[in-house]
């Protein structure tokens, strides 16, 4: 009796897995279907990286210059005062095109929102009141509220199937758009030109 709850158990687990990889694998070819093999996705992205490597050799030709130039007096002054207005320029685009990237991704985007809500709410129904899978410990208080949300008894190792659902969507779809190279360009994050971009502290 004992071997055949665990085994189910572990079956249970293994179901939510393939559940979140085939889900994983769906969301990411809805995603390229819609946005990532579009001439518009190509061409942001290619801009963000572009502006991304301008930025970064203008500050490094900048921070080598500074270092030669600091005894050149008010000659350098002018030269200094327009590589800033340039780099000002180039992190401008560079924003602007992170924010149309972030802009352009909206439609994969509400789409990928709601295969992801029909299959939880499926899930849901599924394993709704079961534990899924042991926890090898015993989670911080905090975390025991999502680890546990749920399930009956006060077992702290026992694991529900949201917080295996969310560890394994979150795991598995990262890991997949870095190996499908569909992963956000780190340039694009840096650059802070998401949806609500932080006001620039340059502006008053």
């Amino acid at each position: 009796m004992a071997s055949a709850l665990s085994s189910l158990r572990y079956g249970d687990s293994l179901s939510v897995v393939a559940i979140s990889a085939a889900t994983a694998v769906l969301c990411e070819a809805i995603s390229w279907l819609l946005i990532y093999r579009t001439a518009t996705y190509n061409s942001l992205r290619a801009s963000i990286e572009r502006h991304s490597r301008k930025l970064d050799a203008m500050k490094s030709g900048a921070g080598s210059s500074a270092s030669s130039g600091a005894g050149g007096g008010s000659s350098s002054a002018q030269p200094a005062s327009s590589r800033a207005k340039k780099m000002d320029r180039v992190e401008t685009s560079l924003k602007d095109a992170a924010r149309e990237l972030s802009l352009a991704k909206l439609k994969s985007g509400a789409v990928v929102a709601a295969v992801l809500f029909v299959v939880f709410g499926l899930l849901n129904s599924l394993f709704e009141g079961r534990a899924v899978a042991k926890l090898p410990f015993s989670p911080v208080p905090l975390v025991q509220r999502m680890s546990h949300r749920g399930l009956p008894g006060n077992d702290p190792t026992d694991c529900s199937m949201v917080f295996l659902y969310f560890l394994c969507s979150m795991s598995i779809r990262t890991n997949l758009q870095k190996l499908l190279g569909f992963a956000p360009p780190r340039a694009a994050a840096a650059a802070g030109g998401g949806l609500f971009p932080m006001p620039d502290p340059k502006v008053n």
